[in-house]
C-alpha cells in the first residue's frame, strides 16, 4: 500500500521492507523514504532465505490471488519466518452481508470473498503453531448499542478481518503473545444476530404479555356487563 504499516514498523525499530506491483503506491512509499521494491509477493518470498524474517504481512492482497497462489504464499511465509514469527493477512470480511454481497465486487480485481474459517484453516493446515482471527474496523458504538436494528445485522459486522498465525517458537516467546491470542476481537455475524434476536424475543414477550392483559380486562368487562 502507501506505506503506513512500514512506517509503524520502522518507528518500532523493525527493519521493514515492502513489495508491491502498483507504481502509484510505490511512489507514495518512495516519497516517505521507505524501503520498497517492485515485486510480486510470492516471487519475492521465494528469493529469501529460510528463517530470515520475523513478520510476513499482507494487507488486502489475499482476495486478489487465485486460491492456489494463496496456499503457496502461506507455505512460503512459514519457510522464511523465524521460530515464533508471525504471518498477518488482512482481507474484507464476507461475514458482513453488505461486504460479501455488494461492496466486495466494486473492485473488479478481487477474485472472491474468503470466509474467516477458510483463511484461518490454511496456516493451521500447513503447520503453524497457532492462529487467531481478528475482526476489524467495526463501529465501536455497536459493541454496546442497546437497540440493534436489522440494518445493524446486515452491515454492522466487522467489515475486515485479519488472520494472525505464529510459527512454533521458544516457550518465552510464545508465552509473551498468549494474551493477544486469547483476546476476542471485533463483531461476528453470529454475535450481532444473537443480540438482535434476543432483543426481538424480549419485544415479542412484552407484546404478548400486554395482549394477554388486554384480553383479560376485556373478559372482565364483558362479565360485568
Amino acid at each position: 500500500g502507501r506505506g503506513e504499516w512500514l512506517e509503524l514498523l520502522t518507528e518500532q525499530g523493525f527493519n521493514a521492507r515492502g513489495v508491491d506491483l502498483d507504481d502509484g503506491m510505490l511512489q507514495a512509499c518512495r516519497e516517505r523514504g521507505l524501503q520498497i521494491e517492485t515485486a510480486d509477493a510470492l516471487t519475492y518470498l521465494q528469493t529469501l532465505s529460510a528463517g530470515s524474517l520475523c513478520i510476513v504481512s499482507g494487507f488486502h492482497i489475499a482476495e486478489h490471488l487465485p486460491f492456489g497462489v494463496l496456499q503457496q504464499l502461506v507455505v512460503e511465509a512459514k519457510r522464511v519466518l523465524m521460530p515464533g514469527g508471525l504471518l498477518i493477512l488482512e482481507t474484507p470480511n464476507p461475514e458482513n452481508i453488505a461486504v460479501g454481497t455488494n461492496s466486495f465486487y466494486v473492485d473488479p480485481t478481487h477474485e472472491r470473498p474468503i470466509p474467516p474459517e477458510l483463511l484461518s484453516f490454511l496456516p493451521e493446515h500447513y503447520g503453524y503453531q497457532r492462529c487467531k482471527v481478528l475482526r476489524l474496523q467495526e463501529s465501536p458504538q455497536l459493541h454496546s448499542e442497546p437497540s440493534l436494528r436489522l440494518l445493524h445485522v446486515i452491515n454492522g459486522v466487522s467489515p475486515d478481518y485479519a488472520v494472525v498465525a505464529q510459527t512454533q517458537g521458544g516457550p518465552v516467546l510464545m508465552e509473551v503473545l498468549n494474551p493477544a491470542f486469547e483476546q476476542s476481537y471485533g463483531l461476528s455475524l453470529q454475535t450481532l444476530a444473537d443480540r438482535y434476536q434476543q432483543k426481538l424475543d424480549q419485544r415479542l414477550t412484552l407484546i404478548e404479555a400486554k395482549a394477554e392483559q388486554a384480553e383479560a380486562k376485556a373478559e372482565q368487562a364483558e362479565a360485568k356487563a
